[in-house]
Parts: structure tokens; C-alpha cells; sequence
């Protein structure tokens, strides 16, 4: 298997992880409105496992280092799958209560504060499970970021205001989400494997645990989208039946998502060894600039937005940067 032990190469994993985490949405974009966030999910999740399982039998079993995947499941403690799994479970919940906010508030908003409130959090968590880097600088910039966030919550409702649109249903679904997003990146790391010693016995590598990952998710889309498409956030009810009515197009942009995603998470975690489970969290989890510069400067998210708006968003950018920094510093120093 392939195994990360640079800390430059690292951060340019995480960076990566960032862009795809920060770009995966525009896929949804593409299809257009008439496609249903509801509908769209089921293909994005199939596209999670699907990616999973091509990384698992090719960079997860080529190479001398660690195990390759089939052996690495066979000696797998149990708990360690389903720890795994339910990060993949959390996270999935998360996702979908985000993807339900960017239907409503666009992705220069959802992500901003879904995402802001999950990076922050998380950082916090992943922290206190292993302590690694300089907390000044970590929690620094963590305290930026929430500024950000602030930022990010005001220049909406300026919008919303100008609109004539109630705001508080797109921040209370991206608040919610932030929360779930947060929680699940620990019970993956805890499964990890870092170094393979005899020690470890029973934990897995991050191939293994990006796959049970996605099964997680799969179940959670199973169990809990069919409520989302029986009492959706907006407009009426969907039926799984158009699901099967769907383009090819619009299938294939929704496994392209997962595609997207999926490589995002499975960079993100064979990182965290040489960069620790804080740092490469919250460097990954710096998705929220890269998904407000598509929805603001590509999608146009902001177009009507009143005077003052645009300086908003200046120190919300500023804000983000200035922490992004301070994350990456709090390893070196």
C-alpha cells in the first residue's frame, strides 16, 4: 500500500482533500434544479463506495509498506470496522442536512457556516484525542475561522433581507450539519493504523477504513434519505420512482460527486500520520473557501446582494485565510 510519512506532502494531500471537499457540490449544480437534492444523493453515495473500493484494490494493495486491503480486513478487530462505519454514518447525516441547506441558502452560505462550525469543532476534537501541534496557533486560528463564520451568517442575511426570503431555515440545516460533520472524523482516526507495529494489531490502514466509511454512509442514505424525500425541506414530496427516470447525465454528475468526495476523504486520512489527526482535519476541512469562491464567483450566489455585502464577504475570505495559515504553522513551530 501507499503510505504518506512527508509532512510537505501532507499538506499537499490536505490541500487536495480541501479543493475536492470544497468542489464536489457544483456536480448537483450542474444538473440543474429540477434535480432534486433528494435524488441526487442516492447517486453521490453510490459514487462514495464505488471510489472507495477502486482505492482499496489499487493504491491500498500496491506497494511493500503496510498491508494491502484484503489482508488488512482479515486481521481487522471488529470494533475498529465499526468504528469506522459510524463515523461514515454521522458523517452522512451531516452531509445530507448540508446538502438540504445549499438547496435553500446557496454554497457561499451553507458551507461557510456548516462547514466553518464542523471545521472548528472538529479541530477541538481531534485535539483532545491526540494532542499534536502548537495549541496557540491551532486554536488561533480556530478563533479566526469562527469570525469567518460570522461573517460568512451576516452577509446572508443581508441577502435574505434584500430577498424577502426567511433566513433562518438555511442557517439552523447548516448549523445542524456543522455538528454531525464535526464528530466524524475522530472515530475514523482512532481506527487507523499509523506505523503497523505489533502494537496496532487490529487497526486498520486508511484505505480499510475509507471503505467502511462509505458502507456507513450507505446505510445512513438507506435509512434516512426516503425521510427527507417524504417531508422535504422545500417544494413537495419525492417519490423513488423518479429517481429511476433520471437522465444518464444526471446519474452520472451525482457518482461524479462522490468520485470528487471520495478522493477528498481518502487523501485526508492517509495524511493523518504524518500530520496528525488535528492538523490534517482542519487543513482538509478548509473546504468552506474553496465552496465559497465557486458559489460567489461561478454560480453568482451573491448577484443581488445589497451594499456593504461584498466587504462581508472581503473579511470572511480574509478571516479564513489568515486561520488556514495559522493551522498549517501550528505543526511546524
Amino acid at each position: 500500500m501507499v503510505l504518506v510519512q512527508n509532512y510537505t506532502l501532507a499538506v499537499f494531500l490536505c490541500i487536495l482533500a480541501m479543493i475536492c471537499w470544497g468542489s464536489w457540490q457544483n456536480t448537483q449544480n450542474l444538473i440543474g434544479k429540477e434535480w432534486r437534492f433528494e435524488l441526487f444523493y442516492w447517486d453521490y453515495t453510490i459514487g462514495i463506495v464505488l471510489f472507495a473500493l477502486f482505492m482499496a484494490f489499487t493504491f491500498g494493495s500496491f506497494g511493500n509498506e503496510g498491508r494491502s486491503f484484503i489482508p488488512d480486513v482479515a486481521q481487522a478487530d471488529a470494533h475498529y470496522l465499526l468504528s469506522s462505519a459510524v463515523g461514515g454514518f454521522i458523517w452522512n447525516i451531516g452531509t445530507l442536512l448540508l446538502v438540504a441547506s445549499i438547496s435553500i441558502a446557496g454554497m457561499s452560505v451553507a458551507f461557510p457556516i456548516g462547514g466553518g462550525i464542523g471545521w472548528t469543532l472538529g479541530i477541538l476534537i481531534n485535539y483532545l484525542g491526540k494532542p499534536e501541534g502548537n495549541p496557540l496557533f491551532l486554536f488561533g486560528g480556530t478563533l479566526v475561522i469562527i469570525l469567518a463564520i460570522l461573517f460568512s451568517m451576516q452577509s446572508y442575511r443581508k441577502l435574505a433581507t434584500h430577498q424577502k426570503k426567511p433566513s433562518f431555515k438555511g442557517i439552523l440545516l447548516a448549523f445542524l450539519a456543522g455538528i454531525c460533520i464535526a464528530l466524524f472524523y475522530r472515530f475514523v482516526a482512532l481506527s487507523l493504523a499509523i506505523d503497523f507495529s505489533p502494537a496496532e494489531a487490529g487497526k486498520i490502514s486508511s484505505y480499510t477504513a475509507v471503505v467502511f466509511f462509505s458502507f456507513g454512509a450507505l446505510l445512513s442514505t438507506i435509512l434516512i434519505n426516503p425521510f427527507f424525500m417524504a417531508r422535504p425541506v422545500q417544494r413537495e414530496p419525492v417519490k423513488i420512482s423518479m429517481w429511476f427516470k433520471g437522465s444518464a447525465r444526471a446519474h452520472m454528475l451525482g457518482i461524479l460527486g462522490g468520485f470528487i468526495w471520495c478522493l477528498g476523504n481518502s487523501v485526508s486520512f492517509m495524511s493523518v500520520g504524518a500530520a496528525s489527526p488535528a492538523i490534517s482535519y482542519g487543513l482538509s476541512n478548509a473546504a468552506p473557501v474553496v465552496a465559497a469562491l465557486w458559489g460567489i464567483f461561478v454560480w453568482k450566489e451573491f448577484k443581488e446582494a445589497p451594499k456593504g455585502t461584498n466587504k462581508l464577504l472581503t473579511w470572511m475570505f480574509a478571516c479564513y485565510l489568515a486561520g488556514l495559515g495559522l493551522i498549517v504553522y501550528a505543526r511546524i513551530s
